[in-house]
C-alpha cells in the first residue's frame, strides 16, 4: 500500500490515461453490455459441463468451447423459444375468450348472484366514497380484458418482427461465451496479474462472484420455474390453460409477499363463484401448501450463497435490482448487493487497526 501511495508522477499519469482509455473502452461495448454480463453469468453455470467436454478434447480448446455453445443452444434456447410460442398463443387464446365470456353475460351473471350481491353490500357500507355499480365493474373488466388481449398480441407480433434483433443479440452472447469458455483460465490469471489486491482478496472476490451469481440464478429462476411448472399443473387440472397460467406464476413469483396468489388467489375465485367450489378448494390448497411451500423452502437454501445477506437485503436486491435494470436485475442486484458486501469485510480487515484506535478515541 505503501508503494501505491508514494508512486511517481508518471505513475499517476499513465494510471489517469488507462482510466480514460478504460472508460472510453466502455462507452464503445456499452449498448451490448447486458450480451457480455449474460455470457460471463452462462459461462459461470455452464463451465462444469465445459470442464467435461475440455477433457476429452483436451488438444482441441476451439472445438471443446463451440461444442459446449452448440450444447447450449440446442439444449436450452431451441426449447425455450418454442416454449415462448406456445405461452403467446395460449395467452392470446384465453384473453379472446374471456372477453367474449364479459362481454356476453358471463360476468353479469355473476354479479347478479345473491352472495355477490349481498358482499356487494356489505362492502358499500365500509366504503367512505359512491356505493359499487356492478355494471361499471363489468365494463371495467371488459376493457382489462380487451387491453391484455391486444398487450398479448403485441408480445407476439413483438416478438416476431424483433426476432432479427434478438437472433443478433443471442449470436453476441454466444460469441462472448466462446472465449469466456475457451480462455477463461488465462482471463483469470491475467485479472489477476493486473489487480493489486492481495492474492487472498483476489480468491475471495473470484469465489464470491461465481457463488452470488449461482445462487442467484439458482434461487431466482429455478424457484421461479420450479413454482411455475407446479402451479401450471394445478391450473390446468382445474381447467385453466395451464402452460399459460404456469407461466405467469413463474413471473409473479418475483413479487415479494404476494407472489403467485396473484394468479392462484383470483382462478379459486372464479371457480367458486361458477360453484365448482371442489376445485376452488383444491386449487386454494395446492397454492398455499404446495405453491407457498416451494419459494419458502426452496429459494433461501438456494440462495444462501449470497454473502450472508438476510432476508431484508435479498429482498431489496431483487426489487431495486428489477427497477434499474429490468428482468436482468434479478440477477445484477444480488451480485451488486453481495460484493459490496464483501467489500466492506476487505475494508475491515485491512483498516482494523485504525477502525479499532477510532472506537477507543
Amino acid at each position: 500500500m505503501g508503494t501505491f501511495f508514494k508512486a511517481e508522477p508518471r505513475h499517476w499519469t499513465l494510471i489517469a490515461a488507462l482510466i480514460l482509455a478504460v472508460y472510453a473502452c466502455y462507452n464503445l461495448i456499452a449498448p451490448y453490455i447486458s450480451s457480455i454480463v449474460l455470457a460471463f453469468i452462462v459461462s459461470l453455470l455452464f463451465f462444469p459441463l465445459h470442464e467435461q467436454i475440455e477433457l476429452r478434447l483436451k488438444s482441441h480448446k476451439n472445438l471443446a468451447a463451440a461444442l459446449s455453445c452448440t450444447l447450449l443452444t440446442v439444449i436450452i434456447i431451441i426449447p425455450l423459444l418454442i416454449v415462448s410460442l406456445a405461452i403467446l398463443h395460449q395467452g392470446v387464446s384465453f384473453f379472446g375468450a374471456a372477453y367474449e365470456w364479459v362481454t356476453h353475460g358471463g360476468a353479469k351473471e355473476i354479479m347478479n348472484m345473491p352472495s355477490v350481491q349481498s358482499a356487494i353490500k356489505s362492502i358499500d357500507k365500509l366504503l367512505p366514497f359512491d356505493s359499487i355499480n356492478p355494471q361499471d365493474l363489468i365494463s371495467k373488466a371488459a376493457s382489462t380484458v380487451s387491453s391484455l388481449s391486444s398487450n398479448m398480441i403485441g408480445m407476439s407480433s413483438a416478438l416476431l418482427s424483433n426476432l432479427t434483433g434478438t437472433l443478433i443479440n443471442f449470436m453476441l452472447m454466444l460469441f462472448v461465451l466462446f472465449f469466456l469458455l475457451r480462455d477463461h483460465n488465462t482471463i483469470i490469471q491475467t485479472l489477476r496479474h493486473v489487480s493489486p489486491l492481495s492474492r487472498t482478496q483476489e480468491d475471495t472476490l473470484l469465489e464470491e462472484t461465481e457463488k452470488v451469481a449461482k445462487s442467484a440464478v439458482m434461487g431466482s429462476f429455478l424457484t421461479a420455474l420450479a413454482q411455475g411448472v407446479v402451479g401450471g399443473f394445478a391450473m390446468w387440472l382445474a381447467g385453466f390453460p395451464g402452460l399459460f397460467w404456469g407461466s405467469m406464476m413463474a413471473f409473479t413469483s418475483f413479487i415479494p409477499v404476494v407472489g403467485t396468489a396473484l394468479i392462484w388467489l383470483p382462478a379459486a375465485t372464479y371457480l367458486l363463484l361458477t360453484g365448482e367450489w371442489q376445485w376452488a378448494l383444491f386449487l386454494s390448497t395446492w397454492g398455499v401448501l404446495v405453491v407457498g411451500s416451494i419459494d419458502n423452502l426452496l429459494r433461501p437454501f438456494l440462495m444462501q450463497g449470497n454473502s450472508g445477506m438476510n432476508t431484508l437485503l435479498i429482498f431489496f436486491s431483487l426489487i431495486g435490482g428489477l427497477q434499474v435494470y429490468g428482468l436482468m436485475g434479478i440477477i445484477y442486484g444480488p451480485i451488486i448487493f453481495s460484493l459490496t458486501l464483501v467489500l466492506y469485510r476487505m475494508y475491515e480487515t485491512e483498516f482494523r487497526h485504525f477502525l479499532e484506535k477510532q472506537d477507543n478515541s
